[in-house]
């Protein structure tokens, strides 16, 4: 069965599904959990008419398990949850990270701490997804603001997974999840698809983790010619554990370096009108909508306000944030938290320039209003 080429009316949560199919992704293990329930429920269906496999697991600590093993077993593989699962899993997404594991890890987010408001939206993961794990390393997370880009950006999730052998978070909230939307379910044909690097046949030893000139090693399949090691502890380029500090240097390093050095071939982002604009609004997610309902009203004001929409949210990309801003008069960063980029985009904008949050933390979405106001503070100053 398939559903590329056409366009479909679907859910953000089945959009997501669809643009995995698309880029290959053959395995899924989750645990259902509000708002991501229909990424499960969809992958159980959808994965066994392509070929591929669905595993319900007990918990979300063995999905992000299960996820990994399949990797490393060769297959591209996901899966879905919110935020006590996801929180859950922070463990072993450091084992990926630290291992180099291709995976993606979908975080349709709701209102919390703990369970929280479960059914109600919210964006107050984000300094989790940048954070969550202990140690030095840096992350990838990917924010989609319409069910379009719900099924885009995951195909590029996937993509820079396997280019940068990496865990990739995909931080989706409940208003996109379940909103519903026309989708253009593109097919193979249309879309760039990477798999990750294999090491070439004939090598007289393979070093799993000796990086090319682009700090990502090649990934062997396991069951073939070479022999692969993949465990938590600091390892040496064959993979075996060392407790050498020049070894444990390089190696944390490295996987720094690999994703923050190619940020400008990972970070994606959109802007609207902000040419010319006086003030700018930096969103991500589901307040993106309301960012661009609040500017065209601005407009009717008599205001000139861009927007900027943060596709990928780490690595945030202070540097064009800045150069944005630089000539703007204020500007005003909408989220569904207390205010958690806000402190990222604060960092990157000249001191002179005013940098004012629109936040709701209450379960329901932020509106256009809400965002408004803080556009008035701003002006006030």
């Amino acid at each position: 069965m398939t559903l590329t080429g056409k366009i479909g009316f679907i859910l953000g949560n089945e959009a997501i599904v669809e643009g995995a199919l698309v880029s290959g992704a053959t395995f899924f293990a989750g645990y259902p959990i509000t708002p991501s329930s229909e990424i499960a429920e969809r992958a159980s269906r959808r994965l066994p008419q392509v070929g591929g496999y669905y595993l319900q697991m007990e918990d979300e600590i063995a999905s992000i398990a299960a996820i990994i093993g399949a990797s490393i077993g060769g297959a591209k593989a996901f899966t879905a949850t919110s935020g006590p699962g996801f929180s859950l899993m922070q463990e072993n997404i450091g084992l990926a990270v630290m291992a180099e594991v291709p995976c993606v890890i979908i975080n349709v987010q709701r209102s919390g701490p703990s369970t929280g408001l479960a059914t109600k939206p919210a964006q107050a993961d984000i300094m989790q997804a940048r954070w969550g794990r202990h140690g030095d390393h840096s992350i990838i997370a990917i924010s989609p603001s319409t069910v379009q880009e719900c099924f885009d950006l995951i195909i590029f999730a996937f993509n820079v997974a396997e280019t940068y052998r990496c865990p990739v978070l995909f931080m989706a909230d409940a208003t996109v999840g379940h909103l519903r939307e026309g989708c253009v379910l593109r097919s193979k044909d249309e879309v760039e698809i990477i798999n990750r690097k294999r090491p070439p046949e004939g090598l007289d030893e393979y070093y799993p983790y000796k990086a090319d000139e682009d700090l990502v090693p090649p990934m062997a399949t396991l069951g073939g010619h070479y022999l692969s090691r993949f465990h938590s502890s600091s390892h040496n380029e064959k993979g075996l554990p060392t407790s050498s500090p020049e070894e444990a240097k390089d190696l944390i390093k490295r996987l720094y370096d690999k994703i923050e050095k190619n940020k400008d071939k990972i970070v994606k982002y959109k802007t609207f009108d902000v040419d010319g604009s006086d003030y700018l609004l930096i969103a991500f997610g589901g307040a993106v909508r309301a960012a661009r309902q609040a500017a065209l009203d601005a407009k009717k004001r008599g205001l000139k306000v861009g927007v900027l929409q943060l596709q990928t949210v780490w690595p945030f990309p202070a540097e064009y944030v800045c150069e944005l801003a630089k000539d703007k008069k204020g500007v005003v960063v909408p989220e569904m938290n207390m205010g958690q980029i806000i402190g990222e985009v604060r960092k990157a904008v000249p001191d002179a320039i005013p940098v004012v949050g629109a936040n709701r933390y209450d379960g329901e979405p932020l509106a256009p209003y809400e965002i408004m106001k803080a556009l008035d503070e701003v002006l006030s100053l």
